[in-house]
């Protein structure tokens, strides 16, 4: 009878995993063909537009830079109309490349109508704006990638979407992001990976990946994305656009709901030590400063009164004082590829012959800052909170690595740490989460929040020692090879960096991968020349021709001059 028993616990186990994953499945079809509909609709939409007014310049249209764009409609010789039709028509081409869209938002028609009812124009009237998967927009889903978030449309717009309209912006694109928004690839069960433009055997980045996609293939002019460890900085570089990381207290809004089941995801970001943020992605610098300058208002002051209500300082972003540039080529952690090396060199020169003196810096201590805050502030209980948000789900394989190594026993990891510590420089190379100690208790967390405050501290005081105003250093790139971002977790220290500091950080497009580059690439030997080195050379080659970047930062709150530096580096790489 016992056996009986167990026998048919067992049996009715293996239904009820079964029973669970054919609704698991059946939810993912079901998003898919939801989003299908949606395109179909949105294509019928622009077809019906073209119909009635077929001489549309598109081209010409799409050309125009943000600014050029907005002065066009605000004078009125190009119609609201006629640029959301051309930037849906081309949103539609791109993503059939790159599978970058998550959902049209069809209630962009209905916006459309009402910015011409307001009697004032806004900063960015008109102007069609995409925003990534997580940012909440009245009647649509907040994804993050998971299955369990299927279910739940969203009841209102967050904040930062009300503020966009209440500035005459149309959003009308939700764009893909990876499982969870731990990655920097773009992949995830339900919609699937997004390819880079600019080769489709490339990521495009994340976790802002199907923003970055789609604005660099003309497929929106200004994007929203959101950054913890580099996920607006990352796509920016690997798709060539600038994107701005700002102190993450400056933006706010994104639009969780405890209630929402994605607020698990988001509960994983806000209740940690080292901040998230929102900002903007866009094809220059300018476009930057024309989003930060929008969203800064008394609106987004008086929905969010969690935002210090510091308008946008003009002035700063205008200035042609000459800076005190801090540069470094490396942070000693993870060796970067050659041609990202160069473009820190190049902007250096150039920063120097226009006039602006330039001082070395040294990040200190960045393997101490990549395991003990920013690894171990993510899985400070040893991911279970993070595997919680994979209940019921299926997991993504450029996940599973992760996942898997927090699904290790405690005991399990300890053996690993031990065994591992004599290969000290190794265990920095990968330090994988299966080996990242554990805060045992609130006293070991209360411990590791103050650690991450001296670090501040003595990294802000450093760069006042050197009476910096701003710092040029490297960032992660050229694109990777499709799923290798997930095989190399710690190989985002240049930006994690400035996550941990909390400091605004953005990224600027400056060269593009040589064959010079590309032959230099054979010969790095990275750290050690392990494992790991060979996994970068791999992820990294084949790139001749896509973007090369470099990171500008600045200290907390200093937006306007952080993209100020942007705005020099731009224009210097430019002239070349």
């Amino acid at each position: 009878a016992a056996l009986a028993l167990l026998g048919g616990s067992v049996a009715a186990l293996v239904v009820w995993r079964w029973l669970g994953r054919k609704m698991i499945q059946k939810n993912m079809e079901e998003a898919r063909r939801t989003r299908d509909e949606c395109m179909k609709k949105m294509a019928k939409a622009v077809q019906q537009f073209r119909e009635q007014v077929p001489s549309v310049q598109t081209d010409a249209i799409l050309s125009l830079p943000l600014l050029e764009l907005t002065g066009r409609l605000r004078e009125g010789s190009l119609s609201p109309r006629t640029v959301l039709y051309t930037y849906l028509e081309k949103a539609l081409e791109v993503t059939q490349q790159t599978n970058c869209l998550r959902h049209f938002i069809p209630e962009c028609e209905e916006q459309l109508r009402e910015i011409q009812q307001h009697k004032e124009k806004g900063l960015l009237y008109g102007i069609p704006v995409s925003i990534k998967d997580h940012i909440g927009h009245k009647g649509h889903l907040v994804t993050c990638g998971l299955v369990q978030c299927l279910g739940t449309l969203m009841e209102e717009d967050s904040v930062l979407v009300k503020v966009l309209k209440r500035q005459g912006a149309i959003p009308f694109a939700i764009t893909n992001v990876p499982q969870s928004l731990f990655s920097y690839d773009c992949s995830n069960p339900i919609f699937g990976q997004t390819l880079n433009p600019l080769n489709p055997q490339k990521s495009p980045g994340g976790s802002s990946g199907g923003e970055g996609a789609l604005i660099a293939g003309g497929g929106s002019i200004l994007g929203i994305g959101s950054d913890i460890g580099g996920s607006i900085r990352l796509p920016s570089s690997f798709c060539g656009l600038c994107g701005l990381k700002p102190t993450a207290e400056r933006l706010r809004g994104v639009g969780w709901r405890l209630a929402h089941p994605s607020a698990q995801c988001g509960c994983l970001l806000l209740s940690h030590p080292v901040p998230w943020a929102v900002g903007p992605m866009a094809r220059d610098v300018d476009s930057l400063a024309l989003c930060m300058k929008a969203l800064l208002c008394q609106e987004m002051f008086q929905l969010d009164p969690t935002v210090p209500p510091i308008p946008f300082d003009e002035e700063v972003y205008s200035s042609s004082t000459p800076l005190r540039v801090g540069y470094y080529d490396t942070d000693g952690y993870f060796p970067l590829p050659p041609c990202m090396r160069r473009a820190v060199k190049e902007t250096r020169r150039a920063l120097q012959a226009a006039g602006h003196q330039l001082v070395p810096f040294s990040p200190p201590r960045i393997p101490y800052v990549m395991t003990e805050l920013f690894l171990k502030t993510f899985f400070a209980d040893g991911g279970r909170a993070w595997l919680d948000v994979f209940t019921g789900d299926v997991v993504d394989p450029g996940l599973k690595p992760q996942v898997n190594s927090c699904k290790m026993p405690r005991l399990v990891k300890k053996l690993l740490a031990l065994l591992l510590k004599p290969l000290f420089l190794l265990l920095l190379k990968l330090i994988h989460v299966a080996v990242i100690s554990t805060c045992r208790s609130v006293k070991e967390m209360w411990n590791h929040h103050h650690q991450i405050q001296v670090y501040r501290s003595q990294f802000i005081t450093q760069w006042k020692e050197l009476q910096l105003d701003v710092v040029l250093c490297p960032v992660l790139g050229p694109a990777f090879t499709t799923g290798y971002p997930g095989k190399l977790l710690t190989a985002i220290s240049s930006t994690m960096l400035y996550n941990v500091l909390n400091f605004p950080a953005g990224v600027v497009p400056v060269s593009t991968v040589t064959e010079a580059d590309e032959e230099e690439l054979k010969l790095y030997q990275g750290c050690c020349e392990d494992l790991w080195d060979r996994t970068l050379k791999q992820a990294v080659s084949g790139a001749v021709g896509l973007p090369v970047a470099v990171q500008c930062v600045a200290l907390p709150w200093q937006e306007e001059l952080c993209l100020r530096f942007m705005k020099e580096v731009e224009t210097l790489s430019r002239d070349k």
